[in-house]
């Protein structure tokens, strides 16, 4: 099971949905196909609003950070934040956002507590490169790096319910295993977030 299945098993067939940092659409025209929802991006890339326009989808080109005022509460169903709330510069408020403007919300992210991780940065006092933090320091573009600790905390601060959540290692498999050890085992972590 990889991350755009367990997303599509949370999404209700003909709801609306909302992608922040939709990149290329790949995800919305997926589950256009599959659950025939009524689908919306937002994304900042020019390159990757041509795509998803050339794939007939309908997205808004919009910084994030800047907020997302512009969307009444609970406007939509689902609202989706795939490894994308990491590389946001204030991803607290963005979160209050989105758990305001969906009646629920999708998260996605790499996990820092990840064993890889930790091991690199205890052995060899390096960043780590793992398959969820692809990237040398210097070229990445996370600035906001966390735990999923640190994440349920935030959450819990925010009075955010997590409804459900699926750790995924490296490869994208889930393991019921992984939720005794998420923080430690677990590369990825999805959530399913409301109010």
């Amino acid at each position: 099971m990889n991350t755009l299945k367990v997303i599509e098993n949370w999404i209700i067939e003909n709801s609306t949905v909302l992608d922040l940092g939709c990149g290329d659409g790949a995800m919305l025209e997926r589950l256009k196909i599959k659950k025939s929802i009524r689908g919306y991006g937002v994304e900042i890339d020019k390159k990757n609003i041509n795509l998803c326009l050339e794939k007939g989808l309908e997205v808004l080109e919009q910084n994030i950070d800047d907020g997302l005022l512009n969307f009444k509460d609970q406007s939509f169903d689902t609202v989706i934040v795939s490894e994308t709330i990491q590389v946001l510069r204030n991803p607290k408020e963005t979160l209050k956002e989105v758990t305001r403007i969906g009646k629920q919300s999708i998260i996605v992210i790499p996990n820092f507590g990840y064993w890889r991780s930790r091991l690199t940065v205890f052995l060899k006092g390096k960043m780590p490169i793992t398959e969820s933090l692809p990237q040398e320091w210097y070229e990445t573009p996370n600035i906001h790096l966390c735990t999923i600790s640190d994440f349920e905390s935030l959450c819990l601060d925010l009075n955010i319910l997590i409804k459900e959540k699926k750790v995924l290692n490296s490869r994208g498999d889930v393991n019921k295993m992984y939720s005794f050890w998420a923080n430690l085992l677990g590369s990825w972590v999805i959530y399913k977030l409301s109010r």
